[in-house]
């Protein structure tokens, strides 16, 4: 579906341009601390390192050769692992500095993801080199709670996501392996997301576990008081925001109780759950996505979803794809009149910091974010706004689209069914920009393949880094 357009481009107003300028600065802030951080304490413990670290680290035979310098750089991997670790409790806080710093919860999760992981990979040469006197009998046990429960949760959480680290010619025999009746036996019990997420918050636990480990080792630091009290401030912020998230955040989050009014189907595989507030409801910036709690017929339920609602609109609306055992089974589930608690809002995809051409890709559920914005279009849009949506089959949303097209001249819709043999193309989307490329700004959500492919086209096309955006809902 395609809508004539007038092709004349206006400049970019000045406080347009200002945006990307401060988008490109937020984007980064978080992740330049993060290395920061790490690279500080890497640079704190090689000027507090002992003079004769042999004498003050010897090896597990009593003999003073073979300990020293090894075990010093095992002790300070295993430091820094729990400087690793605490990071990635903090950046699970979901709170708005964390939102703000990281350009979104989304992509805090990411680098959560990220610090958690290489956390844990730290774990193995720590183990290999390192030698010390033990202060307590609970130092090993702590260890091995540690280390045994950081690995269990890391394995589990990556191995959804086996294809990425797979080469394509390897995958067949794997799918192989999982299509057998015992393999999907043990998925239907241990492969929910629920049980997942449940067992998931106990992973400050098993960072504590390590953290006391390391303060129970007595040649941990050198014989540094400063690298031992950093130690003791690093793991017991990670603590504190675990004990947060965990006790407090629900209470200090200001959450809005809403009750759900509509349970709506819109096509196969796809679900619209309508909330009303029962207060004051939740104010948002179209393209936000929230954490909602139902209670459902199984019991209370959380997931983070998309708003598709417009910023007018008093009711909250979500689109819903049945892509996981809880969302598969939300027709069941969820009914009129069950409570439900909004936790919100959260991200920073904002279509009012790009330029003024723009380019909105949705595809599949991902149109979610991009129907709030339709939603939220003013009689002046000050954008010209290319929006390319492709789903399998009808979309749902063809004729709301088609029908703001109407009152939005700027605005330019294509529908695509990719059930017709019609596919999308990046060389198909530039096509139909008439301005440079790098006065293009381009948003997306969408699969995590397909978004990748348009993201490496656009930016060989000179679409600038910073003006291309992504909603990461694949994180949750």
């Amino acid at each position: 579906m395609r809508l004539p357009y007038d092709q004349t481009v206006t400049q970019l107003p000045h406080r347009a341009r200002d945006s990307h300028t401060d988008a490109l600065r937020v984007r980064y802030l978080g992740p330049a601390i993060v290395l920061l951080l790490v690279a500080g304490y890497a640079l704190l413990w090689l000027l507090a390192r002992p003079a004769d670290p042999v004498v003050v680290m010897p090896a597990p035979d009593g003999d003073h050769e073979g300990g020293g310098t090894a075990s010093y750089i095992g002790q300070f991997l295993g430091a820094e692992s729990i400087l690793l670790l605490s990071i990635s409790l903090v950046l699970i806080s979901t709170l708005q500095w964390v939102d703000a710093w990281f350009d979104g919860i989304d992509r805090a999760a990411i680098w959560h993801r990220r610090t958690a992981i290489a956390g844990c990979l730290l774990l193995i040469p720590h183990m290999l080199l390192s030698h010390g006197e033990v202060e307590s009998a609970l130092s090993g046990p702590l260890a091995t709670i540690g280390v045994i429960g950081l690995f269990g949760l890391a394995v589990w959480a990556l191995l959804p996501r086996w294809r990425f680290f797979v080469p394509s010619r390897l995958r067949a025999p794997i799918v192989a392996v999982l299509a057998t009746a015992p393999v999907r036996f043990v998925d239907r019990y241990v492969g929910g997301y629920d049980l997942w997420r449940s067992l998931h918050r106990l992973v400050g636990i098993f960072v504590a576990a390590g953290f006391l480990h390391g303060l129970l080792v007595g040649t941990m630091f050198g014989g540094s008081p400063l690298l031992r009290w950093t130690y003791v401030a690093i793991g017991g912020i990670g603590i504190a925001f675990y004990v947060y998230r965990e006790l407090l955040a629900r209470r200090l989050n200001g959450l809005k109780d809403y009750q759900v009014e509509a349970v709506r189907p819109l096509a196969d595989g796809l679900t619209e759950v309508e909330l009303r507030p029962l207060g004051p409801p939740l104010v948002f910036t179209p393209g936000q996505f929230a954490l909602i709690y139902i209670e459902t017929k199984e019991g209370w339920r959380r997931h983070p979803f998309s708003i598709a609602s417009g910023a007018a609109e008093r009711n909250l609306r979500f689109t819903i794809k049945a892509l996981g055992d809880y969302t598969e089974r939300v027709p069941d589930l969820v009914e009129r009149g069950m409570p439900a608690i909004v936790d919100g809002p959260y991200g920073r995809f904002d279509r009012r910091r790009g330029t003024r051409r723009q380019i909105w890709i949705g595809a599949g559920v991902g149109v979610a974010p991009f129907m709030s914005w339709v939603r939220s279009l003013e009689p002046d849009v000050e954008r010209e706004v290319e929006f390319f949506h492709v789903y399998q089959g009808p979309s749902p949303f063809a004729d709301e689209i088609a029908a703001a097209a109407a009152e939005h001249p700027d605005f330019h819709p294509y529908v695509i069914d990719s059930t017709t043999g019609d596919r999308l193309t990046p060389e198909q989307v530039l096509a139909e920009i008439d301005v440079p490329c790098d006065e293009v700004t381009v948003f997306m959500c969408g699969p995590t393949p397909m978004v990748q492919q348009f993201e490496t086209a656009f930016r060989r096309a000179g679409v600038r880094r910073q003006r291309i955006h992504r909603e990461h809902f694949d994180w949750r």
